[in-house]
């Protein structure tokens, strides 16, 4: 496992930035359906790292154990509540986050860029999300657009915008209209990943200065481990 010092994507005072690898957690979770074991948890690694006390660093956003890349933590208690509130301001969308998934190829080729709109209801039990086209009492609105950057014989590569932060979101949606993303059995992808983890990658997190509201702090991450299907997009 590459050391998290090795991983910081970005660092101030306040916050901290980290390149997450498949199967670790940013939270309190268990390994997923189609994952080895989580290899760690982050924020007490980081803890540890930065000498400081684990109740004080708390991530910003939901990102799922078999998901690699950006993964943005606050360090101070003032802080976790200016990215709580920044995430939760639907009206000016001050964050904008982007993926990198990658698909396996449909018998119908779906269209080249669309938004995709769904309401998604989670069954805590079982770790799971669905997805209905009409809106009810227990259902969160889900939006986000995809576009697709390249194609494979067998897979599709695709750039997701997520406009809401539903749990799941991607995956579910995604499976919803028939894209699966390789290696994730739980949304009906055929098999999993021989190492663990799927094929979904935050690639691109911008998010106001906690210390300076009016700025902007813009990330991109590469995947952690880049293989001959990661490069697809880097070309």
């Amino acid at each position: 496992m590459e050391l998290i010092k090795n991983r910081i994507l970005y660092q101030s005072e306040v916050c901290i930035v980290i390149n997450k690898l498949k199967g670790e957690a940013a939270q309190a979770a268990k390994a997923a359906q189609g994952t080895k074991e989580s290899i760690s948890n982050l924020p007490k690694e980081l803890a540890k790292l930065l000498n400081i006390k684990r109740d004080l660093i708390q991530p910003a956003h939901r990102i799922d154990v078999p998901v690699t890349g950006c993964v943005l933590f606050a360090l101070t208690k003032q802080t976790q509540v200016f990215l709580y509130n920044a995430f939760a301001d639907k009206k000016n969308n001050p964050i904008k986050k982007k993926y990198w998934a990658i698909v396996e190829k449909p018998d119908v080729m779906p269209a080249q860029n669309a938004q995709i709109v769904h309401w998604i209801e989670t069954n805590v039990k079982i770790n799971k999300s669905f997805v209905y086209d009409t809106e009810s009492k227990n259902r969160k609105k889900a939006v986000l657009n995809y576009k697709i950057i390249a194609e494979g014989t067998n897979y599709l590569f695709l750039e997701v915008e997520l406009f809401s932060g539903r749990h799941h979101q991607i995956r579910a949606q995604l499976a919803a209209i028939g894209l699966f993303i390789k290696g994730d059995v739980k949304y009906g992808a055929r098999r999993g990943e021989k190492e663990g983890g799927i094929r979904l990658h935050a690639r691109y997190l911008s998010f106001p200065d906690p210390l300076n509201p009016n700025e902007k702090i813009t990330i991109t991450a590469d995947p952690p481990q880049i293989d001959n299907l990661w490069k697809e997009f880097l070309k």
